[in-house]
């Protein structure tokens, strides 16, 4: 929002807030049609529950920011990637990858002093889902491959790996008919950092990305090379910027943080990677935390948080009022993301209205009534020449 005045910009931060509010609400609006109909509970009352479970306490907070850590990272990704004009669908299955890669380092190499260790199994943690990102990478700049389709279907094969793993080289010897592997060592491990609450230190690992997000996108040349190419690829080869380079590395660090968030999940709070470790679909829940955050870093944040209490917050519902499902969660955040989708359904348009024609003559065109959805970089220019 460079070159715009405090109106236009105070105008563009309404605007980027607008759809998100819209959207929450509209899908607590069919989530209220969906508990009345699966269940004889009042909404309000499941609401109520729903929000003393996620924010009501200090411990509801707790779990809260404990179950939008990962969805942070996974959030991250999708936002680093779309900012550079590429749809990763493949979190999921990098974040599986991170958490194979931190398990293999944590579990393997014992004996290793916690300042070696733990760093060591976060890297692994960042290379097992960014080397996962660069294989779409390179087979869509090598040869045209759509990184739609590749990231899908690695997802599926990050699957099958690790229940290879679980079931194989990984599987714990003292648990020989349970797929999953040994304990990390501790030395690999996150723990709690502030005295009776369980949230870990990923916590300010996450925040600490989330900066490096902003300042990379936004304070480098690298970043603004991707957000060019991003935002008109052909604009971007004209200034001599590299579109396959800044497509590689797009997708290389966007897996880096899924699948750092993998590896966070398993050391901090898992303690072991196992086939059900994955349950909750980390990847496609932090498409909508990014959507909703509108691919902006305190964005992802709050939608991270916002997410992480549906998610604490649907237990508590589920077990005071006994018949309404914890899914009625799942349904909001698929709402969510249709609605932040079809954002254009709440643009409210007003239509132009123009001075007579004489007026025009000396350049006054002037617009009375501009759409809503119009960025005042526009509506300025329209005014030019009075």
């Amino acid at each position: 929002m460079e070159g715009l005045s405090i109106k236009q910009r105070f105008q563009e931060t309404l605007k980027s807030v607008y759809f998100p509010f819209v959207a929450i609400v509209v899908s607590l609006l069919f989530g209220s049609v969906v508990i009345l109909a699966t269940s004889s509970t009042s909404p309000l009352t499941a609401y109520g529950h729903m929000l003393k479970g996620a924010f009501g306490s200090i411990a509801a907070f707790d779990s809260t920011l404990i179950k939008a850590i990962p969805l942070i990272f996974t959030a991250l990704s999708f936002s680093l990637a779309r900012r550079s004009g590429i749809i990763n669908l493949g979190a999921e299955g990098q974040f599986m990858m991170g958490a194979l890669a931190a398990t293999a380092v944590g579990v393997a190499t014992p004996n290793l002093p916690a300042i070696i260790h733990l760093p060591a199994t976060l890297l692994a943690g960042f290379l097992g889902g960014a080397l996962f990102g660069l294989i779409t990478g390179v087979l869509k700049v090598k040869f045209g491959a759509s990184e739609l389709i590749i990231t899908i279907m690695l997802n599926y094969i990050a699957k099958e790996l690790i229940s290879y793993f679980v079931n194989g080289p990984l599987m714990d010897s003292a648990s020989s008919s349970y797929p999953q592997s040994a304990p990390m060592e501790p030395s690999a491990r996150l723990y709690k950092f502030i005295p009776g609450l369980n949230v870990h230190t990923g916590l300010l690992i996450a925040l600490a990305f989330i900066f490096l997000y902003y300042f990379f996108l936004w304070k480098t040349t690298a970043g603004f090379d991707m957000r060019v190419v991003g935002f008109n690829p052909s604009a971007g080869a004209y200034a001599g910027m590299s579109i396959g380079r800044s497509t590689i590395l797009a997708l290389f660090l966007a897996g880096g943080l899924a699948g750092l968030g993998g590896c966070i999940e398993i050391i901090a709070v898992q303690g072991r990677l196992m086939m059900t470790s994955f349950a909750v679909p980390y990847g496609f829940t932090g498409i909508a935390v990014a959507l909703l955050g509108n691919l902006n870093p305190l964005g992802v944040l709050f939608s991270g948080i916002l997410f992480g209490g549906l998610s604490a917050g649907a237990l508590r519902m589920e077990v005071m009022t006994r018949d309404v499902s914890s899914s009625v969660a799942v349904v909001i955040q698929a709402l969510i993301i249709l609605f932040i989708a079809g954002r254009q359904m709440f643009a409210f348009k007003r239509r132009y209205r123009y001075r007579p024609s004489s007026e025009k003559r000396k350049g006054k065109t002037v617009v009375d009534d501009a759409t809503e959805d119009e960025s005042p970089t526009v509506q300025a220019t329209a005014g030019e020449g009075e």
